[in-house]
């Protein structure tokens, strides 16, 4: 396998001059949310976080979007965001003539417009009104008595996105609510018909919807009532495995936890690449790539001129001269050539390293040809070339990051269903794929494993462990005692701690607010008082079993004293064992590895190497 630092090392086809900048358009994030300003969601409630204080679930709606555009002011001043609210009798005022009507019941607060501090600082002050008097949110959006159609929220927002959106980006709406049957009655088909259409009109021009469903133990929400019709599975796909826009991790239960759910979803998943997947002669899918593992990284520094009494960002240009008349080159009369070697014998003047070109020879390239060159002449894509057993891909085969593959319906109708056909197959028949990929316009073709992968996972939803039952069953105990509430680790929603400690300063230096460290909150660090309270006494009684199990690794502690070389770390991973036992190479491990790997499955280490390449090997085949 490729070292860590290969894999991280940029490609030389990424030059600036020949940069592909396709790849890159279509990045900016536009986010509008869509609030509910009925009465449930003004009602007054205890604070969970404030004791004595109250709030309502439209102040935290509020918050939550002033939190998640405040955020984007460090790490994505290039995004869009917008405030609709619906369910209230306030209209727009000084309407200007030719300016979009909005549908009744619905009120742009904020429109759609790329992400501005003084924007965010007049919702700062509308919140801080809010918190002073209970009363301020009804009477700035006062709740209208009968709900607005679905369908009309869903129209207005097109509308403020139409206005206001950029042409290219990730469009989404947040919709925010804790009504679950807004329509009851004998109209309820008549208006989840006209959703219907109107959530097609979103989908169509690239907008999805992403819903926030407040759930509380006073008004439990059911989307099973009203939304599950309007935001399930489209009768198109056809697919029993899909869920639509709906899912467990969309419903709130606490208030306080909305804008950890809208963190978790604020940064979208952006697709590394779309590209056809060719199976055969005229039989092509569409497909999107995804980074499994992506650094997160400190954005680009901006240049501003000071002007006195502000200041303006200063946008860099490359300008190419020519050194001879010192003038100005177009970019598109830029020619790309190369060194040759030591001079000819007749040009003893020139420098050294550089040599004269003959008459009537063609050695500088225009960036078509250097681009054909690296591309042979193909198109972006992936071509399937022929299937192998499993088996014959070792880990030692990977040599780049993976690139995780999805099928792309709205490109070539009935990619999903072709896709989830060739993957069951390929796992049915313990195959992968071997195929040719161009995945970006400006790079050079590479050949790939297409790895299918299906997950497994037991009734428990993880693999037993070789344990003694007794060491297992107390592990059992104080593990039950530390589950993450939401069922698993939210990665997305917990930021590079250093990261978010630098955005922070960022954020107040924005705002003019004087930055406090000891208010920086790092999620990632374990409370280890809450673990030892809840765990504390369970965990040591396993401890105590574990380290009476005979079998048990030992830790040695050493010493301190000075001169003491370290020993080198012997581990081999198992499964990079297993790989070279399948490909009858276990002879190249070391004889301190093979011993390592024999003591800890409690085997002999005694003997010379062929004895323990032996042991190992009739361990393998055993197990």
């Amino acid at each position: 396998m490729a070292p860590y630092d290969d894999w991280n090392k940029v490609d030389d086809d990424e030059e600036d001059e020949l940069q592909d900048t396709s790849f890159f358009e279509g990045k900016r994030d536009v986010v509008l949310f869509a609030i509910d300003c009925s009465a449930s969601m003004q009602a007054l409630h205890d604070d969970p976080k404030n004791e004595g204080k109250q709030t309502s679930h439209l102040l935290a709606a509020l918050e939550a979007a002033m939190q998640i555009q405040k955020r984007k002011v460090i790490v994505g001043p290039n995004d869009a965001a917008g405030i609709l609210l619906f369910n209230t009798t306030r209209k727009s005022e000084n309407v200007a003539r030719g300016a979009t009507e909005y549908k009744n019941g619905t009120f742009v607060y904020e429109p759609v417009g790329q992400i501005d501090a003084p924007k965010i600082q007049t919702l700062i002050q509308l919140l801080h009104e809010a918190k002073e008097n209970h009363e301020w949110l009804r009477y700035e959006f006062p709740p209208s008595e009968n709900h607005v159609p679905l369908g009309d929220v869903f129209t207005s927002c097109n509308w403020a996105l139409r206005d206001g959106a950029p042409k290219s980006g990730v469009k989404r709406v947040f919709l925010i609510t804790d009504e679950d049957d807004p329509h009851p009655g004998v109209k309820s088909v008549q208006l989840i018909t006209s959703a219907k259409t109107t959530l097609v009109d979103l989908t169509q021009v690239g907008v999805s919807v992403e819903p926030f469903f407040i759930s509380t133990d006073e008004k439990p929400f059911d989307p099973t009532k009203f939304y599950s019709v309007i935001l399930g599975p489209s009768v198109e796909e056809d697919d029993e495995e899909s869920e639509g826009l709906l899912s467990d991790s969309i419903s709130v239960s606490r208030i306080d936890d909305l804008l950890a759910q809208m963190r978790f979803r604020e940064m979208p998943k952006r697709a590394l690449m779309s590209v056809p997947f060719e199976l055969a002669d005229g039989f092509v899918i569409g497909v999107k790539g995804y980074g499994l593992v992506t650094e997160q990284t400190k954005g680009a520094y901006k240049y501003f001129m000071d002007l006195g009494d502000r200041l303006e960002i200063v946008e860099p240009k490359t300008l190419y001269v020519d050194e001879h008349e010192q003038r100005e080159v177009e970019r598109t009369k830029i020619v790309y050539g190369m060194q040759l070697g030591p001079p000819a014998e007749d040009n003893e003047d020139e420098e050294y390293g550089v040599r004269a070109v003959p008459t009537r020879s063609k050695v500088f390239f225009t960036p078509e040809e250097v681009k054909s060159f690296r591309t042979l002449g193909l198109q972006s894509g992936i071509k399937l070339l022929g299937f192998k057993d499993t088996t014959e891909l070792a880990i030692e085969d990977n040599i780049k990051h993976s690139t995780f593959i999805y099928p792309d319906e709205q490109t070539y109708s009935g990619s999903k269903r072709t896709f989830t056909a060739l993957l069951k197959t390929l796992v049915r028949k313990k195959k992968i794929g071997l195929v040719r990929a161009l995945l970006r316009s400006n790079s050079s073709p590479i050949f790939c494993a297409l790895l299918p992968q299906e997950e497994r996972v037991d009734e428990d939803g993880f693999t037993e462990p070789a344990a003694k039952p007794e060491a297992v069953d107390a592990a059992k105990l104080w593990i039950s005692k530390l589950q993450i509430k939401s069922g698993g680790y939210p990665f997305d929603a917990n930021p590079n701690p250093a990261l978010a400690y630098h955005y922070a300063q960022l954020e107040a230096s924005a705002f003019r607010d004087e930055f406090d460290p000891s208010t920086f909150d790092d999620p990632t660090r374990p409370k280890l008082d809450m673990i030892h309270k809840r765990a504390g006494q369970l965990i040591k009684e396993w401890k105590q079993i574990v380290d009476a199990d005979e079998h048990a690794d030992a830790v040695f502690i050493q010493n301190s004293n000075a001169g003491t070389k370290r020993k080198a770390d012997v581990s081999v991973a198992e499964i990079e064992i297993r790989s070279k036992f399948e490909s009858g190479q276990l002879a190249k491990l070391r004889v301190d590895q093979l011993k390592e790997f024999l003591k800890s499955k409690s085997q002999s280490v005694s003997g010379k190497k062929g004895e323990l390449v032996e042991r190992v090997a009739e361990y393998l085949e055993k197990h």
